[in-house]
């Protein structure tokens, strides 16, 4: 007897997942994929799929071709902590960085031997013997080619949700985080950076420098570190201390990248969304005074 319901019935033998059998279509080529892509455009048009549907779904179609080196942060940009370094200066590096795991080196940056949890950097306050190699965690290396569909397996295996990319002679490229897999198929992923702001805000850091949002009020600036900043604006009004320097250095800096002007030093903490989000904000004569001592 015929089965009275042959579509319920493949419908059951295909057990293959629906990003399974997207793969599987845009596989052959660009040409597939982008009347894909267009098909969930229309299909959005249609009201079938939301539009946050849309842009995930249109994330993971093209992830299909993008590996490590195309999101990784370059080897030049990578926070680094070194493991002869003592607990003060690591905490002030955790402090002004704010990430939650760093790479470890041992003599030269590109010598990496693991991963420093930051909440594991507070045992060793707790008990000032034990030694910072005791703490950490081990190093995952991928090549630059990997697919972000590999890796992305790869970091729900091992529960490693950092990586360090090498390239083909075997040195570090870069690093690469689960988050940054992530972002490429939901967008911008909110962090503990991402505080909202109406005009921006400052905030005082234990190392004596300053945390300032790149939306901060120039007026703010000025008036909080009493310096003057108009002869930096050649003639240009602006209203945020981000769309300043980013017209003073002529493109949209990126991370570590520094600015130096009526006696600050502005380093750029955390980019996002194409703009300078927090600066990292010292006093020079401050600096200097550290560097001597």
């Amino acid at each position: 007897m015929s089965d009275p319901h042959p579509a319920r019935q493949a419908e059951r033998e295909d057990k293959r997942s629906f990003l399974q059998k997207i793969i599987e279509f845009v596989h052959p080529g660009l040409d597939s994929k982008d009347e894909l892509i267009e098909m969930l455009a229309q299909a959005e048009g249609n009201d079938v799929i939301g539009t946050e549907a849309r842009v995930m779904l249109e994330g993971v179609i093209r992830m299909a071709d993008r590996t490590a080196s195309d999101i990784m942060v370059a080897a030049p940009r990578m926070d680094v902590l070194d493991i002869n370094a003592d607990f003060d200066e690591l905490l002030v590096q955790v402090i002004r960085t704010a990430h939650s795991r760093f790479p470890v080196f041992d003599g030269e940056r590109d010598n990496i031997v693991g991963i420093l949890m930051t909440k594991d950097l507070l045992k060793l306050q707790r008990s000032p013997t034990l030694k910072l190699r005791a703490l950490i965690r081990p190093v995952t290396f991928v090549p630059e080619t990997k697919g972000l569909y590999d890796l992305l397996r790869e970091f729900r295996g091992n529960r490693n949700h950092l990586s360090i990319v090498i390239d083909e002679f075997g040195s570090v490229a870069g690093l690469v985080t689960m988050e940054d897999v992530l972002e490429e198929i939901v967008g911008e992923i909110e962090d503990e950076f991402d505080i909202p702001t109406e005009d921006g805000d400052i905030f005082a850091l234990a190392d004596n420098t300053y945390r300032v949002a790149g939306d901060t009020l120039l007026e703010r600036v000025q008036s909080f570190f009493e310096v003057d900043l108009t002869s930096a604006m050649e003639g240009e009004e602006f209203d945020t201390i981000g769309g300043l320097i980013s017209h003073s250095m002529g493109y949209m800096p990126r991370r570590s990248e520094v600015w130096e002007f009526a006696g600050l030093r502005f380093v750029v903490l955390h980019v996002k969304g194409g703009a300078v989000r927090w600066f990292q904000v010292t006093r020079m004569d401050e600096a200097l005074e550290g560097e001597a001592a």
